[in-house]
């Protein structure tokens, strides 16, 4: 390249246009817009690419054999009893939450609505922990809204164009999210590290009553994050005499480099989008509808 005249006026010239854009992203407030429209554009592009997938997916099922659709359909009756048992409890245990409340005059929390999306990409760069989604603005999805699967919170939309939007990872390590001790309430907070499984807890105290195998749960602070769903899963606490803090990893409770189908939360407090930005059809289910598995507390 740089013994080649042609060439070398060639990458000036990108270097030169590339620096222009960045110094445009900081200083112009309208590129913003402009990026959003030029995400419209390769929108169609990101859809094709998905296609080989989603080709993958159709065939997988078309080339099943029967004994294995039998083992399955087995399978998913039991898990089904298995939940119907389940809900049972829940229910009784609503109830009986709804009731205490009321005789603690406490205000009664709001069920949130979830709206069912697909990941149809993944940023390739390693130090960047995020995802595309297949709803944007016209489907009612907004930045900051936070996103789910069936094992727990997976993290939050960062970026919103009109059909597609951009997720980022609880891993990620620009991420943080307040968290409890479902075991005990202790709350803190966890940290993405850069590593795809693995979370860390900041300023815990040497004394604090936090082990492996807890249970860490979305705590609401802030209003970002729903309250109460699975985040981590403690795996080590490490203690030093000499040190005021200890140092705990968790793993993550969203399979996030598997999960496929997700789930944006819309949290009550949202940000109304003007009349008309807002979709006309928009399908909505309930956690119960959408597979969110309830996660019970140790003791009860």
């Amino acid at each position: 390249m740089f013994s080649n005249g042609s060439l070398r006026a060639r990458f000036v010239v990108l270097l030169l246009l590339s620096l222009v854009l960045i110094v445009l992203d900081l200083k112009w407030a309208s590129m913003h817009q402009t990026r959003s429209y030029l995400s419209l554009l390769i929108t169609p592009l990101q859809w094709i690419v998905d296609t080989p997938a989603q080709v993958a997916d159709d065939l997988s099922d078309v080339l099943v054999t029967r004994s294995q659709l039998a083992d399955e359909n087995r399978r998913l009756r039991q898990e089904a009893l298995l939940l119907k048992q389940r809900v049972q409890q829940v229910s009784a245990l609503t109830a009986e939450n709804v009731r205490l409340r009321e005789l603690l005059n406490g205000r009664q929390r709001l069920e949130q609505d979830v709206f069912l999306t697909e990941l149809i990409g993944v940023n390739p760069d390693p130090f960047q922990h995020q995802i595309i989604l297949n709803r944007g603005s016209e489907d009612h999805a907004y930045v900051g809204q936070a996103v789910l699967d069936s094992g727990g919170i997976m993290g939050q939309v960062v970026e919103v164009s009109h059909y597609t939007s951009r997720a980022m990872l609880i891993t990620d390590s620009r991420h943080a999210i307040p968290v409890e001790v479902n075991r005990n309430g202790f709350r803190s907070i966890a940290l993405g590290n850069g590593s795809v499984n693995q979370l860390e807890l900041v300023h815990v105290p040497d004394t604090a009553d936090i082990r492996e195998g807890d249970l860490l749960v979305s705590s609401g602070l802030g209003g970002r994050f729903p309250r109460g769903y699975p985040v981590a899963k403690v795996v080590s606490v490490q203690r030093d005499p000499g040190e005021p803090f200890a140092l705990v990893k968790a793993e993550p409770a969203a399979m996030l480099n598997k999960s496929r189908h997700i789930l944006l939360v819309d949290m009550p407090q949202a940000p109304e989008l003007p009349p008309e930005d807002k979709p006309l059809h928009t399908e909505k289910l309930k956690p119960q509808q959408a597979g969110i598995d309830v996660q019970e507390s140790e003791g009860e």
